[in-house]
């Protein structure tokens, strides 16, 4: 059976199972298109909330949201001051999500094939060489490698992309299905690197203009695998740094 039906069957399956309150890595496996309460509720809420983690209850399910006032450019700037952060894919969250990283001035890269999605990278300023690069050396070039490709992609490209996670990277995601199905994916995390994710609720158009209207978009994050013993730290950071508003802490 083909990994498109096998997926078509996950989503079939899915929708006649019962609703659980309980939020899983698993349930980050799908697109994180609906928010756990409106824009207007959740700014409501946090709004009455002092600086720092806060934990709202939603309907009796608390919930551990972080905010971007807590990390202000300057503060990202030194969280990252030794990285890499090599965005694969060019596609809508990839743009997105490096824009604002470049924005937010990190030290980002982008490794895209050839194609429409590199020329319109070059269009809006990524460099050749400098900040664009063909996958393989944007993955080797990379500390925390943010793997936004598609997911047919990222399984068909798991043999080059792991290739170079040595030891002591970060694998990101802002999809879960690659790593909650590996037997589907064949994606596979070595046992030495950090994995992490952050799923913005909406396309990353969204992730794109939310930021720039000084707001951001709600997203979800979690860690998958802590060698460092610094993943949440980092996931939380790069969620706001990515342009995340508000981000809610999942397992």
């Amino acid at each position: 059976m083909s990994l498109l039906a096998r997926t078509a069957l996950r989503q079939v399956a899915r929708a006649a199972r019962p609703t659980s309150s309980v939020r899983t890595f698993t349930a980050l496996a799908r697109p994180a298109v609906a928010s756990i309460a409106s824009r207007a509720t959740i700014a409501k809420v946090a709004s009455s909330q002092s600086r720092g983690i806060k934990t709202i209850d939603f309907g009796g399910t608390k919930e551990t949201v972080y905010e971007r006032s807590d990390y202000p450019p300057a503060k990202l700037q030194e969280t990252f001051k030794n990285d890499t952060l090599a965005i694969l894919g060019y596609g809508p969250q990839g743009r997105g999500q490096a824009l604002n990283l470049r924005d937010n001035k990190l030290n980002v890269i982008v490794g895209v094939r050839k194609g429409s999605s590199w020329d319109k990278a070059v269009d809006e300023g990524w460099v050749p060489g400098k900040t664009l690069f063909e996958i393989e050396e944007a993955c080797d070039k990379g500390t925390i490698i943010m793997n936004l490709l598609s997911d047919a992609a990222q399984s068909k490209l798991w043999s080059v992309v792991k290739r170079y996670l040595t030891k002591g990277k970060t694998l990101y995601f802002s999809h879960g299905f690659s790593v909650v199905y590996p037997e589907d994916t064949g994606v596979i995390p070595p046992k030495d690197v950090d994995v992490i994710l952050v799923a913005p609720k909406g396309s990353g158009t969204t992730v794109r203009s939310l930021f720039q209207s000084g707001r951001g978009i709600n997203s979800s994050v979690a860690v998958y695998q802590d060698v460092s013993g610094k993943a949440k730290e980092r996931a939380i950071a790069l969620g706001i740094a990515v342009g995340s508003g508000y981000l809610y802490e999942t397992t």
